[in-house]
């Protein structure tokens, strides 16, 4: 009994013993590897550099900007259902027809004073601020588009209306009178057709089915104001 106890004096000298000092004696089999590679893989690296445009060129920028502004422009001269002008929106398109048809419409006085047409100001007003009412009345009725892609959409289907200013500007430069009036009349409502069709193909699908006359009515009307200030222009 006298050996079995143990006296208070060896619990106090005792050494504790560390918290893992049990990892020593693992031992780690040969067939497992413990070593590995941390970097990425040559065709995700390669992926990567090819989607990157910081590396590119200024000329290689550009002319892929404006290659993808060519392929939105095919799509409103050839209106179909697709989701390519809402998808990779931009607003370069956008921004040159309505520069371009501003410039068309824009009455030059030799006096300097205003001659009662539309100035370039009025015309990038009227199309822009348009532009902005109508997707913000879609937002209102509940479309499942983004503010940037209604701009993109309705401002790239002003490019009917553009050619047909084009249009009418080189057919009076043949003079005025009324056969003159009817050949441009009959070019800027089937522009004006073409302007509506394109847009509805593109917005009418991110409607709610019960809400879009609510959602194709202001459309039509902004491009109506647009055919009507082409209509009436006279140089």
């Amino acid at each position: 009994m006298a050996e079995a106890e143990e006296s208070p004096g060896e619990h106090e000298t005792a050494t504790p013993r560390p918290l893992f000092a049990g990892l020593s004696d693992i031992s780690i089999s040969q067939d497992i590897p413990v070593e590995g590679e941390i970097t990425i893989p040559m065709k995700a690296r390669a992926r990567e550099l090819d989607n990157s445009t910081l590396n590119e060129s200024v000329r290689h920028t550009i002319m892929r900007d404006l290659k993808a502004v060519g392929k939105k422009f095919m799509h409103v001269l050839y209106p179909r259902k697709s989701n390519a002008l809402l998808r990779d929106w931009d607003l370069w398109g956008p921004l040159i027809l309505c520069v371009t048809l501003a410039l068309m419409l824009q009455k030059g006085s030799v006096d300097g004073e205003k001659d009662g047409g539309p100035q370039f100001a009025e015309v990038f007003v009227v199309v822009w601020f348009g532009a902005v009412t109508i997707t913000l009345n879609s937002k209102l009725l509940g479309g499942n588009i983004s503010f940037f892609q209604s701009l993109c959409v309705l401002g790239y289907c002003v490019l009917p209306l553009t050619v047909a200013m084009l249009i009418c500007r080189l057919v009076l430069l043949a003079g005025q009178g009324p056969i003159n009036f009817m050949i441009r009349l009959f070019v800027v409502v089937v522009m004006f057709a073409w302007s509506v069709i394109a847009s509805t193909a593109f917005l009418a699908d991110s409607q709610p089915p019960n809400r879009k006359a609510l959602a194709v009515y202001p459309v039509f009307l902004f491009y109506f104001v647009i055919s009507w200030m082409i209509l009436t222009f006279t140089p």
